[in-house]
């Protein structure tokens, strides 16, 4: 029974964190609209493993690594930077045809890349472990490898479904609004220059 409990808690916990629109989420959408969504679930397969690697992290050194940030705020300023480049390239990339056979090998990495490229996520899991261990979860590397098995296949599914439910979304809108791709590469560069003004923020005045 508590292996239920904590591959529910796994899920849960996953689906909160992954609700809010990131990175991943984003690319999810863009991807969704511009090729289709099958394309979008090959990013949010290997999202869904960089989101076990980040959790399983944060639970090996949870303050180590938070540390880590503090004592390394550059971090925060390259993060900034990387994703101020992406949001403007696609704020003022023309449409243009582009292989789908590159697209099908470069979704993988980019959604392993981009799950990992996440501070955030990262001091998410650093707080919940903190939490779920405070309110009767045993989650630290003295738990049973079959409670963590169980525990990070909810973590996986989470991301999952959260990613399955953007890109559900994403269609809907396709479907009803047409030519809808370029308006929807401008608002993503322009939620990405959001995205890294914050993490600019952080740097400056933390």
């Amino acid at each position: 029974m508590d292996f239920i409990w904590y591959f529910i808690i796994g899920v849960l916990v996953t689906f909160l964190g992954a609700i809010p629109l990131g990175t991943v989420n984003i690319s999810v959408i863009n991807t969704t609209v511009r090729v289709d969504a099958r394309n979008a679930m090959k990013i949010a397969l290997t999202a869904g493993i960089a989101e076990i690697i980040i959790s399983f992290y944060a639970l090996h050194c949870s303050m180590v690594v938070a540390d880590f940030i503090d004592m390394n705020q550059w971090i925060q300023m390259a993060i900034a930077v990387v994703l101020f480049l992406i949001g403007g390239v696609l704020f003022f990339k023309k449409k243009k045809e582009t292989q789908e056979k590159k697209f099908k090998m470069s979704k993988y990495i980019t959604g392993l890349f981009l799950g990992l490229l996440n501070p955030p996520v990262l001091v998410y899991w650093i707080f919940m472990i903190s939490y779920l261990n405070k309110n009767a979860f045993q989650l630290n590397m003295n738990t049973s490898l079959t409670i963590l098995f169980v525990f990070f296949s909810g973590v996986y599914l989470g991301k999952l479904l959260t990613l399955y439910g953007y890109s559900r979304f994403s269609v809907l809108i396709k479907n009803k609004v047409q030519n809808i791709a370029a308006m929807i590469n401008k608002v993503i560069g322009i939620l990405l220059f959001v995205i890294g003004s914050i993490q600019l923020v952080k740097y400056m005045f933390s």
